[in-house]
This record gives C-alpha cells, structure tokens and sequence, in this order.
C-alpha cells in the first residue's frame, strides 16, 4: 500500500520543486491527503458494522475471540477488517486496480467511498502523474472560481487564466462523467446492460454504475456480481477506457502549453495565494463541488439507496 501512494504523492513534492515553491507542493499534497483519510475513515467505519439482513436473523455479527464481527463476507481473515478497508481506498484512490477484498460485498457506504473516490478523477494521489496533473486542473478551477468571487482576473503560479484555459479544464473535468454516466445509462436502458446484472435493484444498478466508474477512470476493480464478459460490456467498456484516457490527455496538454506559453506576472498585494489553508479548502471543495454535480444523482440510486434498504430490515 505504501508502494502504491509512494510516487504519486512523492511528484507533488517534485511539482513544488519543479515551480520554484515547495509550499504549492504541499497544498495540493494536503489536500489529496484530507480527502484520503476522509474516504478511508468511511470505510473503515462502514465495514464493522453487522449486516442489518444477517442481524434480523439472530446471527451473531459481534467481535469475539473467534471471529473479527462485522461485515467479514468478501475479506480474508488474515488481513482482517482494518487492513481490508485501508486496501479498499488505497486501490481505487490510487490508480491501481488489484484488490485484497470483494468489493461487491462491502456495505453500501463502504461500497460509495471507492466509488466516489474515482469519481473524483483519481485525483486523491492517483496514478503516476494522472493523480497530479488531475489535482492541478481542479486546482485551476479552484482558483477561477475564487476570481470570480472577488472579482479579480484569476492566476495560478503566476500565470493568467484565461477563457481558452477554462475550456480545456472543462473538457478535462467533463470527459470522465460523460463516459460513466453515458455508459451507464445505456446499459440500463437495454436488455443487454441489464442481463449481466446478478443482483437486481440498487446494487446491481452500483455493480454497473462502478464498471464504467473504473474503466472510465483508469482503475480495474470491479464489483464482481456484474457478468461483463459479453460482447455488449466489452465494447461498452473498452469505449470508456479509450475516451477515459485519450480524451483527458489532449486538454490537459493543451492547458499545459498554454500556461507555459505565458509570462510569469510579478507577484503584488492583490495576489491570491496558492499555498495556504484557505488555498487547501479552496481545492477540495472544487473537487468534491464538482463531484457532487456529477454523481450524486447516480450514487443515490445506488448504495445511498441500498443503505436506506437495508437500514429498514432492522
């Protein structure tokens, strides 16, 4: 699990180095790091708790001497339920894709924290440079958005955000809801989609709803229940790898030669920082901001409205 964050989070440092302050380097480090834990506390908090449906049937889901309680279905019982729920964020806020656990048997919130933490782009130290250059294009956004609030023309490192650099951004951001949202509405709209479902209702509706979450977003977990292996997935899904990849590449580049191309403007008293606190709050909200918009919608179809079902089994 180090293994995987250790370079991701490593070239944020090179990125402060790279741009002459080490604290921008931070910042962002900050706040992939307050999003990580954030998910991985989720998880860590669904997990132990006894499945509501087990529960009503009298067995007995409580940590003894004999069995670790909680949700232990999926899990291997010499990682145990912490070391289970650690890998279940690590995977899939990294761009990783092997698991130590079944997804698909998590409960319905720890199911929505890998979920949303794709969802957020793989930003949250990601993959090798795709985890960065994901946080830098949010963290444009972040500081446009404060332009506007105060008026002023927005910069970053320096450089002038101009419409062109707003528009790559957009196309950047955009490309990855497009593709899972698309996806998964197509597969639930026909026979095909919905005849690789095991599980009808609102987890099969997550089962799918993940598929797309990860091959749109460069992961390769999955919530296995989905039968994907037909010609309709494999299509489907290849579609949204390609795009996910290719489609996120050209605007970012575009929106690094344009910043590049750019002078440096001289820092005055007017300047918003880009490395503080505030700097930090500013990113994550654009993250989450735009995560919400996206997927809440998705994500309450699917394990907010398992959770609902399965808290009214008790």
């Amino acid at each position: 699990m180090v293994a995987i964050f250790l370079i991701p989070a490593a070239l944020c440092f090179a990125f402060g180095r790279m741009v002459g302050d080490i604290r921008q380097g931070w910042a962002v480090f900050t706040a992939m790091a307050i999003l990580f834990v954030t998910m991985t506390l989720l998880v860590m908090w669904a997990e132990p708790q006894a499945h509501p449906a087990l529960q009503a049937l009298g067995v007995d889901q409580g940590a003894s001497a004999l069995q670790a309680g909680g949700n232990m279905e999926g899990k291997e019982t010499r990682f145990g339920m912490a070391a289970s729920s650690l890998f279940v964020a690590v995977t899939t806020a990294a761009s990783c894709g092997a698991v130590n656990a079944m997804h698909d048997s998590l409960m319905p919130l720890g199911g929505l924290a890998p979920l949303a933490l794709m969802q957020f782009g793989e930003v949250v130290f990601g993959g090798v440079g795709s985890g960065l250059y994901g946080m830098l294009v949010f963290a444009v956004l972040g500081v446009f958005i404060a332009g506007l609030m105060i008026g002023r023309t927005p910069e970053y490192l320096g450089k002038k955000i101009q419409s062109f650099d707003m528009k790559m951004v957009s196309i950047a951001i955009l490309v990855t809801p497009i593709l899972v949202l698309g996806g998964t509405a197509i597969a639930v709209a026909t026979s095909a989609g919905t005849a690789g479902v095991a599980n009808p209702g609102a987890h099969g509706f997550s089962e799918i709803l993940y598929a797309f979450t990860s091959a749109a977003n460069n992961n390769g977990s999955a919530f296995a229940g989905l039968s994907a292996n037909t010609p309709f997935y494999n299509v489907m899904l290849a579609i949204a790898m390609w795009f996910g990849r290719f489609a996120m590449i050209v605007p970012v580049l575009a929106l690094a030669g344009s910043l590049a191309a750019k002078p440096r403007l001289a820092v005055t008293a007017g300047t918003m920082p880009t490395h503080g606190p505030l700097f930090v709050g500013l990113l994550i909200g654009a993250v989450l901001l735009v995560g919400v918009l996206n997927y809440v919608p998705a994500l309450a179809l699917g394990p907010v409205a398992e959770h609902l079902q399965l808290m009214s089994t008790k």
